[in-house]
């Protein structure tokens, strides 16, 4: 291979494959536990409830007593780890920092499962959410740097595909074990326990994954850079049976160079991060206030708390549709405009939503409010992982991102607030003008990125 072909050029003119399909099925993997994690809030609060630890509404903006502090100190812990850690990723890999975080998160999780107070519980959440956060960040880093340019969109929908059957499985654990006590421990513990061990075997079967060459190249490490892509040359090959197409090198491109936190406000990305925190701060409200709330919102329309759980798996069930249709879509559409109209989606079908007293109506609104929220979230995990370059990838989508962290620290609060006082209608009102702010900052600044190379989008 010519000396001038870089390795992103090589990695973004290689074809589908099985090979690349395994490697963001590993990636995945980890990201399973992760969103296991992030949903089952929902799930256990009425455990929680039940053991007396929590209430579902406050007494005042910032009870501690109340349920929102757990989810409060959950968001907490991922605003800490996105915006204080997630440079490491940039600076120690993608591969190195994708094992450590989730090892930190299995340890706090299955602490915090035995503890008895609201203190230690929020506390020990905290310390785990730290781990999560710099898992996240680091996926979409990792994913975005491993496909090939016209396969991000699909390999992202893919990626979520696999990480949201997580909300069905941690559902169900939760109707079948939240009303139970099992050897002594309340069933929303073994819930808890039962993500945090389960993430210790993800630990050991992502072992296989490379590093990302991008980084690698950027960092320098040349020759295992292009040993790892050799081998992703040689397995696709062999699998396709066909000669690679020529990498197209863009003008001028440069991989080595070292990036520093303040490009980030430089003239080039300053637009793209203001967009991507506002973006953030209001996204979250709708995606978490549904997904964090809804078996509390049936509860407080008066409807039993098996049942609730039960319409709750039931709309669950339904997470993995979105990314799973997007595996098709994604890439066919600009991904801003995916973004858009997934916000319009949540605030209709939310306020439809408040308004349904029947089975049929809270499980097909909140079976619409699953897919909008879920293709919403495949399409801007990758679209603001684009917008900036290597060198500065994993700490710049950190700090826009835990904007969004920052954001749910509050928005639990507000909802607990909206609920109390004005009951769903006003908490799904709340969250529809939160999704229009999203729709307008994304539609009117977002820029275009589908199909495009990362090395031309940053630019």
């Amino acid at each position: 291979m010519d000396a001038a072909v870089t390795v992103a050029a090589r990695l973004d003119r290689l074809p589908p494959s099985r090979y690349t399909r395994k490697l963001v099925a590993l990636l995945s993997l980890g990201g399973w536990f992760e969103f296991y994690d992030l949903f089952f809030t929902a799930y256990v609060a009425i455990g929680l409830f039940k053991e007396g630890l929590f209430t579902p509404t406050t007494s005042g903006l910032f009870d501690l007593h109340g349920v929102a502090s757990f989810v409060a100190s959950a968001f907490a812990g991922m605003f800490v780890g996105t915006i204080a850690f997630s440079w490491l990723s940039d600076r120690f890999g993608r591969r190195s920092i994708f094992t450590f975080a989730l090892l930190w998160y299995s340890i706090g999780a299955f602490i915090m499962a035995l503890q008895r107070s609201p203190e230690l519980i929020d506390l020990w959440r905290f310390i785990a959410c730290v781990g999560l956060g710099v898992e996240l960040v680091n996926v979409d880093a990792y994913l975005s740097e491993l496909v090939p340019k016209e396969q991000r969109g699909p390999a992202f929908a893919f990626n979520q595909a696999i990480m949201y059957t997580a909300v069905p499985v941690v559902a169900l654990l939760a109707w079948q074990l939240v009303p139970r006590t099992i050897f002594g421990l309340e069933g929303w513990r073994w819930v808890v326990i039962i993500g945090s061990v389960g993430a210790f075997l993800i630990w050991w079967i992502r072992r296989s994954l490379p590093e990302s060459p991008r980084w690698l190249a950027q960092h320098g490490h040349a020759s295992e850079a292009d040993s790892i892509v050799s081998e992703m040359e040689s397995r696709i090959r062999a699998e396709t049976g066909r000669e690679l197409p020529r990498p197209e090198p863009l003008a001028g491109e440069v991989e080595q160079k070292s990036g520093v936190w303040m490009e980030m406000w430089s003239h080039a990305y300053r637009g793209r991060t203001i967009m991507l925190i506002v973006f953030n701060l209001f996204q979250t409200i709708g995606f978490y206030g549904f997904n964090n709330w809804v078996p509390t919102l049936l509860v407080s329309q008066g409807i039993g708390v098996t049942r609730s759980l039960a319409y709750t798996f039931i709309i669950a069930v339904a997470a993995p549709v979105g990314p799973l249709l997007g595996i098709y879509f994604a890439d066919r559409f600009e991904r801003k405009w995916q973004i858009c109209w997934g916000a319009i989606g949540m605030a209709v079908f939310g306020l439809l939503f408040s308004q349904q007293a029947t089975a049929f109506g809270v499980i097909g609104f909140g079976l619409l409010i699953t897919l909008c929220g879920n293709w919403l979230s495949f399409s801007f995990h990758a679209y603001q992982a684009e917008l900036y370059p290597t060198r500065i990838r994993a700490q710049a989508v950190g700090f826009v991102y835990a904007w969004s962290r920052f954001s749910a620290i509050f928005s639990g609060f507000l909802i607990a607030f909206f609920l109390g006082r004005y009951g769903t209608i006003g908490v799904f009102t709340f969250i529809a003008g939160a999704m229009v702010v999203v729709f307008l900052v994304i539609g009117i600044f977002g820029p275009p990125v589908t199909n495009r190379r990362l090395e031309a989008i940053a630019a």
